[in-house]
């Protein structure tokens, strides 16, 4: 982590929290350019300028956890994870607003989409200085989802999500969605043909 990164009041969630039922094993575990995949997101994070960082954990917790216990980001274990990712970005939002009650917004990515780097998320915050819109989502495979930068006005929205709601609904509903194009946001890790097309193209070694 680049200790001269000038951090905002931009918070960052990084949902991690589900079993992995279609790879059949953690999916935060496979290794990815050089850590865990889970290593890899962290790290994304904490290189940006977002802070605080929460990493919001479900299935397979105490595992996952060991491979992120030396960095500096707030984990919370979300008990309720298996009704789906409402009850996480709720866990997640608990969590940033007991680090930090007086946070500008806040950024919403998932732990399986290897291409998110700090640089993407660095832009997100740029964008929401410089416009000041407050609901910035992804466009990739004409839809709009995560990363998603939701301003503190949506924050009751965010903390009242349910089952498997997730910060689509939100931006599927609001009026405006300013956008930032992220073509890479289309691959996502979910089985293990998804994690073999990932390998080739990144040469990574799968397990």
């Amino acid at each position: 982590m680049c200790p001269l990164t000038k951090k905002s009041s931009i918070g960052l969630i990084i949902l991690a929290a589900g079993a992995s039922s279609r790879m059949g094993k953690p999916k935060q575990l496979l290794p990815f350019s050089g850590h865990s995949l889970i290593q890899h997101m962290v790290e994304s994070g904490l290189t940006s300028r977002c802070f605080p960082v929460v990493v919001v954990l479900g299935a397979n917790a105490s595992l996952i956890k060991l491979e992120i216990a030396e960095l500096p980001v707030f984990v919370t274990e979300n008990p309720q994870w298996a009704d789906g990712m409402g009850s996480s970005i709720r866990a997640g939002m608990e969590m940033l607003l007991t680090v930090n009650p007086h946070v500008e917004g806040v950024l919403i990515m998932l732990c399986d989409q290897p291409y998110v780097k700090a640089t993407l998320l660095n832009h997100f915050i740029e964008e929401y200085q410089t416009t000041r819109k407050p609901l910035i989502a992804s466009s990739y495979a004409d839809t709009l989802g995560v990363p998603a930068f939701f301003h503190k006005m949506y924050f009751p929205v965010l903390q009242q999500l349910t089952g498997q709601e997730g910060a689509r609904r939100i931006i599927a509903s609001a009026s405006e969605v300013h956008t930032i194009p992220f073509p890479e946001g289309k691959v996502d890790i979910d089985t293990p043909e998804d994690y073999l097309n990932l390998s080739a193209d990144s040469k990574t070694d799968v397990l």
